[in-house]
């Protein structure tokens, strides 16, 4: 593989691990810990929907991120 464009698919791939990181740093935990036995914030319908939604959005981003960087690793670890 030539060694510019192994260069520029390393770039992306360090890229896309940041954005990765990013996207799974930003969503809520699914799990209710000690939020749930506190009590934790009542959201009205309207809210949760809303939260929904942008959750429904960051996970999709999530994944089509994840699938990119491990494409590109596989064909950096293959063709390398």
């Amino acid at each position: 593989m030539n060694t510019t464009l192994q260069l520029i698919l390393s770039i992306v791939v360090v890229l896309l691990a940041l954005v990765l990181t990013v996207l799974v740093l930003v969503q809520n935990s699914k799990s209710e810990g000690l939020d749930a036995m506190v009590g934790g914030a009542a959201e009205t319908f309207f809210g949760k929907n809303k939260a929904r939604s942008l959750e429904a959005k960051l996970q999709k981003m999530t994944v089509g991120v994840s699938i990119a960087f491990f494409a590109l690793t596989a064909v950096l670890a293959i063709f390398g």
